[in-house]
């Protein structure tokens, strides 16, 4: 394989991109690549064409080759020449031949590259060197310096190739051992990604595999440091974290970076806080994004946003030139002026570069002015964000963190790299569009950092005030976290086999029946004891099967015996006060039909392919799924109490076989729950093997049904209720408003709220008013519901009084902050606070709902999340087979018992024999359709 020029600077961006372009494979496209490339080939055509008219055209040659063309001395210049020796190969734009200096001397080559950019990078440098090197082996003689010709000013640097040849050197060593390798490099994700053909598909394995280069801000050094480690993923280093107690004397300092909290919060998709993030914004925050050109030290577009009392308002002062730099530098100092107590708050560097380098060229703003204040106290959010608090993104820059918090870009594929590319686009043929487009991207800018902004002053504001994080939050304190110890009980992993087999020799089983039952009698008569063989099955029934009169083929009664067969089964017996163990052999005959040939059994068999009855069965499904007992210790117990031979992971198999039998019950309760004129609903969090997960409940006064989602976003609620126009009631999580139906949000969550604001606002007399007034408009409703019940009759009298609450409530205006959010929420929730007034048999709290989740929650504590979302959502069928059974009252084991598969029919049979009418929940006329 050759090195070739083009194979050496695609190995300076990547080592992953060289062994690409040596495969010839193409990328899926970038943008800002595919315009890097263009912008140097039309340079370089551009500077060839005016290098040459320097010289006369007999001294200018184009594509010269060979070592003894290029060793004559009657040229000066050589243009596009190409040079091979060895397994190297160079392009060169152009070479200049200097005459001898003296007799006998040989001339000087000196190669010339052309690049466009205005600022020289060190892999520029070394793609020369990598030149003159390739040159010097075909000349036989050192190539000492090299000239790179650049910029729109045309700059020519000299660059002494020897400083740089033992590098060139070493990477072309390691370009041949890839190169020569049958297996790809490792992929590592760096910075020149945003700026490669490969972006998007490495991108993408790389989040397949979870490799450590996703985290932007870990370096080489400490990711080669983890490898050595064995940790490769990010998933196995967020498994790395330990938080630990910080000094106080370190209390002030900010602490370290921590790439496994970054990994944690990740695998968790929850923000990490470690520490207090502090963000003082005292006056008009103003929020700052800068597009320029880093290249030419050119700021082109300037945008701020911030509030005043009329709404938001956006700026972007745009310069179509350096020379109108200066007065959207002034146009932007003067917006400062006109603000109260402006606060700049910006993200990265750029900005910080942009007000220092501005204020040199142009001048700083009149010391005193609000401008300069706001001048002298910048806020960059990164170094409020860095190190201590972690988003679950992974990196810190604003795209990834706005997007995690929901915002979305007008074009989904604009970046900082790419709007260089779309200016020179707008320089060059002047297109509005381009010019609105790059507006736009600025002004979205904008708007993430104030989403950021906010997002990091919530939660600097349930820091400072102790809140305790819920599962349902979406942060954690760091600093509250388990702390491990590391001497704990735990398996050992031994690094050498000896080890290994030395520490085994410890163990306590090891050395009672290996050790000690050589030389302690009574250790080996207790063993001989614990391993006494159980005794045979003895069979409590047997039942013969009768024999068929005819073939079930033919139909011919010319049937005759072939040979004997058996069926045990291993059930339990059901009494009236205790259960036995109860065995039942069958025997059987298989026959043949002497007419056709055909061999069969009787077919009437009463047993399954299982070895277990059905009263085994049903014991098994009531002891894990009603009395929560783990399948573990099912398995144990039926073994020691009824002597069975039962393995583990028995009760786990009769479980699936339980949902599969119970499978169409369950979708037609759903369904039923779906069309219903009243649903109550609530979600509760679950782990599934490490990952989380929500569980939700669907529930009326006599039915109930749990599922299972990924996430806690509603697209799954949303389709399960699309078609639902009965009354909802639910707690006042925001994905149940777009339900459109009528509503009744929970008064219980509500009171609940407003009394823990009290508690922590013990001295705000305005938040204490408006809570004692909703508290004395909801008693007497309450009151009326105890003694009349649920009937709008009797309380529709309440909907003055709640007029009257909300007429009041729109005349007063808090000054407390907590008392206007409080209002706020009572005005945002006014339709769907008193919704049961209206309607008959609707609850004003969601109990019903939450009772549901409270045996979700003691199941939740058996599964402990080492369970499969198969596991899972078998339990959710058994589970809502079994709340159901509760809520008809009926029991759930006896239910199991009569093999019915539909707990209506059952419940009806039960009401039969009873001498009971079956109970229905009331149904009024007056409830939704």
């Amino acid at each position: 394989m050759i090195i070739s020029s083009t194979l050496f600077a695609a190995f300076l961006g990547c080592p992953t991109k060289c062994y690409l372009h040596s495969l010839g494979r193409t990328g899926t496209g970038n943008a800002y690549a595919d315009w890097h490339r263009m912008q140097n080939e039309s340079y370089q055509r551009e500077r060839i064409k005016c290098i040459k008219s320097e010289y006369a055209p007999d001294e200018c040659r184009i594509g010269l080759d060979g070592v003894g063309k290029l060793k004559t001395t009657n040229w000066r210049l050589a243009v596009d020449i190409v040079v091979r020796v060895q397994q190297l190969e160079s392009s060169l734009h152009a070479v200049e031949s200097v005459p001898p200096l003296g007799r006998g001397k040989p001339s000087q080559f000196i190669p010339i590259q052309f690049i466009f950019s205005n600022k020289l990078t060190r892999d520029d440098k070394l793609l020369l060197t990598f030149n003159a090197f390739v040159l010097s082996k075909q000349l036989g003689r050192e190539v000492r310096l090299g000239k790179i010709v650049h910029g729109t000013n045309l700059v020519t640097t000299k660059v002494s190739t020897v400083a740089f040849m033992n590098k060139v050197q070493k990477l072309t060593g390691k370009i041949t051992a890839l190169l020569s390798s049958k297996s790809p490099p490792d992929l590592v994700l760096n910075r020149h990604c945003a700026e490669c053909e490969f972006q998007t598909p490495c991108r993408q394995m790389a989040i397949e595999k979870d490799e450590l280069s996703l985290l932007a801000t870990m370096t080489e050094k400490e990711r080669t440091k983890l490898n050595s480690k064995g940790i490769f993923t990010v998933t196995q280093l967020s498994y790395t974290f330990r938080p630990r107690r910080r000094k106080k004397a370190l209390a002030e300092k900010l602490e370290k970076y921590h790439h496994s909290l970054k990994a944690l919060a990740i695998r968790n998709r929850k923000i990490y806080i470690v520490g207090s993030p502090k963000l003082q914004v005292e006056g008009t925050p103003v929020f700052l994004d800068v597009e320029g050109l880093p290249d030419h030290d050119f700021y082109y577009l300037i945008g701020i946003r911030f509030q005043t009392s009329h709404g938001v308002i956006q700026h972007s002062l745009w310069a179509d030139s350096v020379a109108e730099e200066a007065q959207i530098w002034a146009d932007f100092l003067c917006i400062l002026t006109k603000i109260e107590s402006p606060v700049l708050i910006h993200y990265g560097s750029f900005e910080t570069a942009f007000v220092k380098r501005l204020c040199e060229r142009y001048g700083e703003p009149p010391e005193g002015s609000g401008a300069a204040k706001a001048l002298d106290s910048v806020v960059n959010l990164v170094s409020v964000i860095y190190g201590q608090v972690y988003f679950p993104t992974f990196s810190n820059g604003l795209k990834d963190i706005a997007g995690y918090l929901g915002f979305r870009w007008s074009d989904s594929t604009a970046s900082g790299v790419q709007s260089i590319a779309r200016y020179h686009e707008w320089a060059a043929f002047g297109e509005s569009s381009v010019k609105q487009a790059l507006c736009t991207y600025n002004t979205n800018d904008c708007e993430a950092l104030e989403l950021v902004a906010n997002k990091l002053v919530e939660l600097q504001q349930k820091v400072l005030s102790d809140h305790k994080a819920s599962q349902q939050d979406d942060f954690v304190d760091a600093t509250l976290l388990k702390r491990e110890h590391p001497h704990g009980f735990k398996r050992n992993t031994f690094v050498f086999p000896e080890l290994d087999v030395i520490n085994k020799a410890a163990y306590w089983d090891y050395q009672r029946e290996r050790i000690y039952v050589k030389s302690n009698m009574n250790v080996k008569r207790a063993l001989r004891l614990a391993s006494k063989a159980q005794p045979a099955l003895l069979p409590n029934i047997e039942i013969e099967l009768a024999r068929p009169r005819l073939c079930p083929k033919c139909n011919s009664r010319k049937v005759s015996l072939k040979n004997k067969g058996g069926k045990t089964v291993l059930d339990v017996k059901f009494m009236r006060h205790g259960i036995k163990r109860w065995i039942i052999r069958y025997k059987f005959h298989r026959y043949i039909c002497l007419d056709c040939g055909g061999t069969f059994q009787s077919p009437d068999r009463p047993w399954t392919r299982s070895k277990y009855g059905s009263g085994m069965i049903a014991y098994t499904l009531y002891q894990n799924i009603e009395l929560r007992l783990s399948q573990e210790s099912i398995d144990r117990s039926i073994s020691k109490i009824f002597g069975f031979p039962v393995s583990l992971g028995r009760t786990n198999k009769i479980k699936a076989k339980g949902a599969e039998k119970y499978e169409d019950y369950y979708q037609s309760l759903v369904k039923k729950l779906c069309s219903g004129r009243l649903l109550h609903v609530d979600e509760t969090k679950i782990s599934v093997r490490g990952r989380a997960g929500f569980v939700w409940v669907i529930a009326n006064m006599q039915e109930v049904a749990y599922f299972y989602s990924e996430t806690r976003q509603g697209d799954t609620i949303h389709n399960m209720l699309k078609e639902f126009k009965g009354v909802l009631v639910t707690d006042f999580y925001s994905v149940y408003d777009s339900i459109q139906c009528p509503q009744q949000k929970c008064l219980i969550h509500l009171i609940r709220d407003l009394n823990d604001d009290v508690l922590k606002h013990p001295y705000d007399e305005e938040l204490k008013l408006l809570a004692k007034s909703f508290a004395a408009l909801v008693k007497p409703m309450v009151k009326s519901v105890d003694l009349h019940g649920l009937k709008s009759y009797f309380l529709k009298k309440h909907l003055t009084p709640v007029d009257r609450f909300f007429k009041h409530l729109a005349q007063i205006e808090p000054q407390s902050e907590p008392a206007s959010k409080c209002k706020q929420r009572f005005e945002k929730n006014r339709d769907t606070l008193f919704t049961f007034l209206k309607y008959d048999g609707v609850p004003w709290n969601n109990n019903n709902a939450e009772h549901a989740v409270k045996a979700f929650a003691m199941l939740r504590h058996v599964i402990n999340g080492v369970t499969t979302e198969k596991g899972l959502r078998e339990y959710l069928i058994l589970l809502s087979i079994c709340e159901t059974c509760k809520y008809k009252g009926i029991d759930f084991l006896d239910f199991l018992l009569a093999s019915e598969k539909d707990v209506d029919a059952f419940a009806a049979t039960r009401y039969r024999k009873s001498g009971h009418r079956k109970q229905k929940f009331r149904v009024f006329s007056n409830l939704p359709t």
